[in-house]
């Protein structure tokens, strides 16, 4: 009765723990879908890529043509300005007051190819000037014109490259986060599903080696026993309450950091259901090499840090020569002294600018920066060469290793359902004094070591098979690119 007693809290925990109505039962494929939408990851990550849809809208706003209405509705002067007195034959102070207002709508169209504007605008000001209550209206009812740099840097050129690339490696970003998500709440779901199955070994071995204790007490009564097995016992009791309380320890983090990855209250217990795995899956290491090539962020990160390498040579190598510009319009004008005669008998309004910068002297700093963007590009490329070399490496491992797996759970299911056939066979013999305590304590410990190497080689294959989605964003038993699964869900375009 004393010993019952003893044995109720791990009663109560294990109550608590794996009660029907006191917890929720999750699958692997309900842990990632969960963690998709509401771990705080997942939202960070949508977030991101957000940002960077944005931007691409910018980029592509920033291509069509644009209207802006630029004002001064009132600008009041008074000052004083020199005037020549053509009486006293000399030069005066007078003080001056007037308005003025300015209205321009202008359309303004930027050209990537040549990184020229091209604008027609709409011009029309008004001036009144307060002592002698003169006012005049000017009128630039159209202009057409067009501005250019001849030999400089083109912006838009290298954004037309630049800008798109770095919108697909942003919704790639977020295909890859997503899969490292289901990859992360893989590792959290086999990180309670082993804190589960040792909490449920260590329960089963007190209740074990509670009724084996007790059966033992009964043998050495008879001598069937020897003191120091009756000792041995005593001890396995002892460890296996210690082991127990281990083991709630290490579910309640378990639990705890498994909830929290998922945001859900604090208070949730979770009952896992592990999972199966696909069979027949083998993934060629070549075809899945070629969809981390075309998928992969990180591959398209480094074309576009190549790219902007480029760019900057571009700009410095072109900042150290000489430019030119040019500015051409071509419109009607005319002042009046009233808004109407502003519109009308209009004048021919012609301008045609040019522009040079000549460096001449500047001891060598422009050769020196394009020298130096130059090499900066050298290094990029290599250290691109190298990061394409790991990420291949990476691939192909990943590969190598979930293609063993699976041969290694079918190992490990064998030696599983072996060693509890074992165990129970060598406690049933234990009990009618047919085996030792020595062969009790092995075949239990191989249990344990089963059914950990079970899921030790579940969590490894289901690791590897979300690595190498996140890899590839590619999805192997739909044989589907995870980019069109992606637009069909959430209609990104």
């Amino acid at each position: 009765m004393k010993r019952i007693i003893s044995l109720l809290p791990y009663y109560l925990i294990g109550t608590l723990l794996f009660s029907g109505f006191a917890q929720k039962r999750m699958t692997l494929q309900e842990t990632i879908e969960l963690a998709s939408d509401s771990s705080l990851q997942a939202f960070s990550s949508k977030n991101l890529y957000l940002s960077s849809y944005w931007e691409f809208r910018s980029f592509k706003a920033a291509r069509l043509p644009s209207l802006n209405l630029d004002m001064t509705p009132v600008r009041y002067n008074r000052n004083f300005v020199s005037r020549y007195d053509s009486e006293n034959d000399i030069d005066v102070y007078r003080q001056q007051q007037s308005l003025y207002s300015l209205g321009n709508l202008s359309i303004r169209q930027n050209l990537d190819l040549t990184g020229g504007t091209f604008f027609i605008d709409s011009e029309l000001g008004y001036m009144k000037s307060i002592e002698s209550d003169y006012s005049q209206f000017s009128s630039v009812p159209i202009r057409i014109g067009y501005s250019q740099d001849l030999f400089g840097f083109n912006s838009f050129k290298w954004e037309r490259k630049i800008e798109p690339l770095k919108y697909e490696k942003a919704k790639k970003r977020l295909l890859y986060n997503l899969e490292n998500i289901a990859e992360q709440s893989t590792q959290y779901f086999f990180n309670l599903a082993m804190a589960q199955s040792l909490y449920n070994i260590a329960k089963e071995n007190v209740l074990s080696d509670d009724t084996l204790l007790r059966i033992g007490q009964e043998r050495y009564k008879i001598a069937s026993i020897s003191q120091a097995d009756l000792l041995t016992l005593e001890l396995d009791m002892v460890n296996a309450q210690n082991s127990l309380k281990n083991a709630e320890i290490d579910l309640k983090r378990a639990m705890f950091g498994f909830v929290s990855f998922l945001n859900l209250d604090k208070t949730t217990l979770v009952k896992l259901d592990l999972p199966g795995r696909p069979q027949n899956m083998i993934i060629n290491p070549d075809l899945a090499l070629r969809y981390a090539k075309e998928n992969n962020p990180d591959f398209l990160g480094y074309k576009q840090q190549v790219l902007e390498a480029e760019r900057e040579v571009d700009r410095t190598q072109k900042s150290s020569n000489f430019d030119a510009s040019i500015y051409a319009s071509i419109g009607f004008n005319k002042v009046a002294s009233d808004l109407s005669g502003a519109y009308k008998n209009l004048l021919e309004q012609d301008i045609v600018s040019i522009g040079l910068r000549i460096p001449l002297v500047d001891w060598g700093v422009r050769k020196g920066r394009a020298n130096m963007a130059k090499n900066n590009l050298n290094v990029t490329k290599i250290s691109v060469q190298q990061n394409e070399l790991n990420l291949e490496e990476d691939v192909l491992m990943t590969v190598n290793d979930f293609n063993i797996q699976q041969d290694l759970i079918k190992s490990a299911e064998e030696a599983l359902r072996l060693a509890n056939m074992a165990y129970e066979a060598t406690k049933q013999r234990f009990v009618i004094g047919k085996a030792d305590i020595n062969s009790l304590t092995l075949s239990l410990n191989r249990q344990k070591d089963a059914q950990n190497n079970y899921i030790n080689a579940l969590r490894n294959y289901w690791m590897s098979y979300y690595k190498i989605r996140k890899l590839t964003l590619y999805d192997f038993e739909k044989n589907e690119s995870l980019s069109i699964q992606f637009d069909k869900i959430y209609g990104i375009q």
